[in-house]
């Protein structure tokens, strides 16, 4: 038994999926979180795996990229999606947690596994031995400055925003209604309808209203990950912009007015069991609270709205992992080290949760002097994490789920639809395969 610890930094997503993997390969593992002692500027808890933008995993279903991954992780024996289905909320199609519940599980688990020590500390010094690397896009600035000049590569920078949530009580259900866009799945979505004039005054709100400073995370150039756009932003890129995103209007109707069509149509989504919370599905909002509260409350529904966390906008930073990461999520000149999460240069919540899988698994196998794993590319953790590794440096960004970084298939299926089903059925019957040719479970 090995009694040098493996350290993995960051409690987030991919730290705790890292560091389940490494405990349950029989290894132990020193967990770091720097929270709640040196807080963030978008952590409200100090509870590990937090979620500080929306609830949702992304979609369920299988024929979906973020679906796929779930269900990869599922069958790779993931302890964080495992807890996200034990403590989904209704969503529709989505994967969706009780944020509160589900932290708090995550939390509860690493804290009562014998070969988890939790340190709450914030690491400003990278560890001797075995690391894993999972702070994420808010990246402490001394550790961010060691890991720089560990691998001499420069950071890239992007804002990230996160939307606001509301007080289920404060919402106006006589206008609100509870609906699926097409009826798909459960009504699990509160819509709030706008006519034109409403919409209009609405758009002219939202672009004159005015912004937070970005203090510490200023800088010449902002750039924005498109995934998760400032609203203010997108409607800025024209009046009609929101209508054909997060506000169109399609496959919802309010069944009791079966005859009146929206112009546009805000959607909340639910944040915990009960309904109590309810999150503006894209609205992530670098707006002032003040403002916040101004422009949302012109919502049709929503003029009492009662908000119970502000949006808020976050400095996100990652390696140029084309330079720096094989497929592996090992450090190409560094052996001993490794790194997960959106750190990496993945987007979204289940790439983070892949990425601790990989790493943590590796990790614990590296200890063991055993061959490091990469799956294969037509899964979508092989082709997500294949991509990050070979992808052109000069013009890096995050990457998210999708189809369109998997082999093509032979021969090509059409229409859209039967693809995606196709591509899902190939990754999971391939996903088998490895596995039965693979030692992935590593306990002693």
């Amino acid at each position: 038994m090995r009694t040098t610890p493996i350290h993995v930094i960051g409690g987030g997503l991919a730290g705790t999926e890292a560091a389940w993997q490494i405990a349950q390969a029989g290894l132990p593992v020193t967990l770091w979180e720097m929270r709640p002692n040196t807080p963030t500027p978008a952590h409200h808890t100090g509870e590990l795996a937090e979620l500080v933008c929306s609830n949702s995993f992304g979609a369920r279903a299988v024929d979906r990229a973020t679906g796929l991954l779930h269900q990869e992780l599922r069958e790779l024996g993931s302890l964080v999606i495992r807890v996200a289905d034990e403590h989904a909320v209704p969503a529709g199609g989505a994967l969706a947690v009780d944020r509160v519940h589900f932290s708090r599980a995550v939390t509860d688990m690493i804290a009562r596994h014998p070969l988890i020590t939790l340190r709450r500390e914030e690491v400003r010094e990278i560890p001797p031995g075995v690391v894993v690397f999972a702070t994420g896009p808010l990246t402490s600035p001394a550790l961010a400055a060691r890991l720089q000049q560990l691998t001499g590569q420069d950071y890239l920078s992007f804002f990230d925003a996160a939307s606001p949530i509301i007080l289920g009580e404060s919402i106006n259900r006589e206008i609100a209604f509870l609906a699926s866009r097409y009826d798909k799945g459960e009504a699990a979505y509160l819509n709030c309808p706008m006519n034109q004039a409403e919409y209009e005054r609405f758009w002219e709100a939202l672009v004159t209203a005015e912004q937070a400073p970005l203090k510490d995370f200023e800088q010449e150039e902002k750039k924005f990950f498109e995934a998760c756009l400032p609203v203010e932003e997108l409607a800025r890129r024209g009046k009609d912009t929101l209508r054909f995103g997060p506000l169109k209007p399609v496959g919802l109707r309010d069944p009791r007015r079966p005859q009146e069509r929206a112009y546009a149509i805000v959607q909340l989504r639910p944040e915990d069991r009960e309904g109590r919370l309810w999150n503006l599905v894209g609205f992530q909002t670098n707006l002032r609270w003040g403002e916040q509260q101004r422009v949302f409350r012109l919502i049709p529904g929503l003029e009492q709205a009662e908000f119970v966390r502000y949006g808020v906008m976050h400095r996100n930073t990652f390696l140029n992992a084309p330079k720096i990461l094989q497929a592996t999520l090992q450090f190409r000149d560094y052996p001993h080290l490794f790194a997960a999460g959106q750190l990496t240069g993945t987007e979204g919540y289940a790439a983070a949760v892949a990425g601790g899988w990989l790493a943590g698994t590796n990790a614990a196998r590296w200890v063991r002097g055993w061959p490091l794993l990469t799956l294969p590319p037509t899964t979508m953790m092989g082709a997500l994490f294949h991509f990050i590794s070979t992808a052109s440096p000069a013009h890096f960004q995050p990457m998210p789920p999708n189809f369109g970084i998997l082999p093509p298939l032979d021969p090509p299926v059409k229409p859209k639809t039967a693809r995606y089903q196709a591509y899902s059925q190939r990754a999971l019957a391939d996903l088998t395969a490895w596995r039965q040719g693979t030692t992935v479970v590593t306990c002693s």
